[in-house]
This record gives structure tokens, sequence and C-alpha cells, in this order.
């Protein structure tokens, strides 16, 4: 079963239609929503057997996962510990689940921002098998975000309420998401977070002591990639900056190249200092207090894009398969 796990790192807007996209609006999507947490938090603690049961049946997949990932409830438990346990969940999260309903009464424009992903990425991809289903949820805080699993997107709504949400802004659940994190816990990350996923599912991340030139050019194919999926998508929220965090990036892009070149940086498989450039984390060091991190994969998307400026007749396909050095000594690249 494949399990992919996205925890609400970029935002999505949508900014105007770019006429050079592909038109997939007569492609095929088989695609539905079930509202899982709806179901959950209507259960009455007087009928809870009766309900709980029927809920599970109604999600034979997600239903018992939820219960013993998500939750980590313990299946040894008796029925009784596990009434108590789900009733204090239930009970604790209320609140979130009251919030969520307002944000999310009417679920369908996420549903077709979704299929319309699916539909760009049939259009790249006609042999991937897409999921059929969205299901959405709420779980603990602190715990799994947005899931795909082997036919679902799974959307924990828990981490869509809004940047500004009071949930978000105790100290024990900074110690999970930070607070670099929790401001992207917006609604319209749901898109994003479900294409993101499909990436990593179709080309999984494969570090084997790369070099970092390597690494950042592999995030770069992704987030190319990415952009082909949303291509009404403002670039800035594909990687999770903020518009003038790109901008100064764009601005300062030939200072932050020398930055890799000399310190000779490229080449390094020395995971200490990779993890500086590579990855999510507040800010890049010697770029300053207002930088992005993962400033690594802003330079290797810059550098796909190059290639591909280059090398127009170069599929998707072909180019996640491209050795990130072909792309490198290619492109050419010198912002």
């Amino acid at each position: 079963m494949r399990l992919v796990i996205s925890l609400g790192i970029v935002f999505l807007f949508f900014s105007c239609n770019n006429s050079n996209n592909p038109d997939v609006s007569k492609i095929s999507i088989n695609i539905s929503t079930q509202r899982f947490e709806k179901e959950f938090f209507a259960i009455d603690s007087n009928q809870f057997q009766q309900q709980f049961s029927q809920v599970l049946t109604h999600y034979p997949t997600f239903g018992p996962n939820f219960l013993s990932t998500i939750l980590n409830a313990d299946p040894k438990w008796s029925a009784d510990t596990t009434k108590e346990y789900v009733n204090g969940f239930i009970g604790s999260y209320r609140k979130i689940y009251d919030t969520a309903e307002k944000i999310f009464s009417d679920f369908s424009d996420y549903e077709n921002e979704i299929k319309k992903g699916l539909q760009y990425l049939k259009y790249y991809f006609p042999n991937y098998h897409t999921p059929q289903q969205i299901i959405t949820y709420i779980g603990p805080l602190d715990g799994y975000g947005d899931i795909l699993t082997d036919d679902a997107f799974v959307i924990g709504l828990q981490h869509h309420l809004g940047a500004k949400a009071s949930f978000y802004n105790s100290s024990w659940l900074h110690e999970t998401y930070p607070d670099y994190i929790t401001k992207r816990f917006e609604p319209n990350t749901i898109s994003v977070n479900c294409m993101s996923n499909l990436v990593l599912d179709m080309y999984p991340e494969k570090k084997d002591d790369a070099t970092l030139a390597t690494q950042m050019i592999e995030k770069g194919k992704r987030l190319f990639l990415l952009s082909k999926l949303l291509p009404d998508a403002a670039p800035h929220l594909l990687i999770g900056y903020t518009d003038a965090q790109l901008k100064d990036c764009y601005k300062h892009e030939a200072n932050i190249w020398e930055l890799f070149i000399q310190n000779d940086l490229l080449q390094t498989i020395d995971n200490n200092l990779i993890k500086n450039y590579i990855g999510e984390s507040p800010k890049t060091q010697e770029l300053g207090e207002e930088s992005p991190g993962n400033i690594g994969a802003f330079v290797g998307w810059q550098i796909v894009k190059k290639y591909m400026g280059k090398n127009a007749t170069v599929s998707l396909i072909e180019l996640m398969t491209t050795n990130p050095e072909t792309i490198l000594e290619k492109a050419k690249y010198k912002p």
C-alpha cells in the first residue's frame, strides 16, 4: 500500500490562466468526496457501539486505519476503553470540528481543484492510476495531515483552518510543527498537498549520499512537475514561500547561486552541510533572517526551468528520468 503524507507545506491561490496550458477539459476523471469527520463527530455517546460500528462499516479501509494509526488506539483495548478514548477525542476536538464545518461546509471547490490537477496528470501520465476518492477527516493537531493511500486522497482538515487560528498557537504543537509550518495551515493548501503527494508517489526522493547539486535538481524536477499539474497556481506558493520571499530570491538569484559556487558546495555529500540548504527550515542562515529555507530547491527549480527552456521537446516523463548532472551541464545556468 502506498502511503504518502503531506503536512501542510504550501499555499494555493490562483493566478490568471495560462493560454499555453493543454486543454484537459475532455479528460474524464471520476472522483467523489466522503466527509468522514461529519459521521464521526455525529456519534452519540449513548449509542456509541452501534453508531461507531456503522461508521467503520461505511469506511472499511480508512476507518480502522484512522482508529489505530491516526488516533493511536490500541486494537487490543476493550470495547469500553476504546469507547472512552474515542469519546474523549470527540469532546476535546469539538471546537476544531465546528470551525472546520464553517470553513468546509461546501467542499466542492476543493474537489474541483483536485479533479483539474488529476486531468493534467492524466494528460502527461496517462498510465498512472489516480485515486477515485477524497476522504476528509479531523485528527490530532500534532499528528498526520494529508495522506495519499492506494485509492484515496485523505485530507486532515485540522491542518487547514487558517494560519491565524488560535488552535495553532500552543507551544506543544510547535514542538511538532514550528510556526513557520503552521503559518501554512491554510484552507487553500489542499490541492497542492494532494498533487505533491502524487508527485512523490510517482517519483520518491532517493538521497543515497547524493551530492547537493543532485538533490537540488531532483527537488527542482518535482517542483517543475508540480507546476505543470497545477499550472494556475502562483509559483511562490508551489515551493511554500511568501510572494515577497520568492521575489527577493529572484532579485538576488545571482547572489544565491554565488553562495553555492564560492563555497564549492555543489558536489558536497556532507549531510551536515546539505541540510542547511535542502528541506524545511525557517531561513537560510547566510541569506538573513527574512530569507526562506529550502533555498537549494529554489535553485534546483531554476536550473530545471533553464534546461527545459532549451529542450522543449523533452517530455515530463523524460525529464524525471534524466540524470541531474546532465541537466546541470546542459542548462548552463548562470543567473
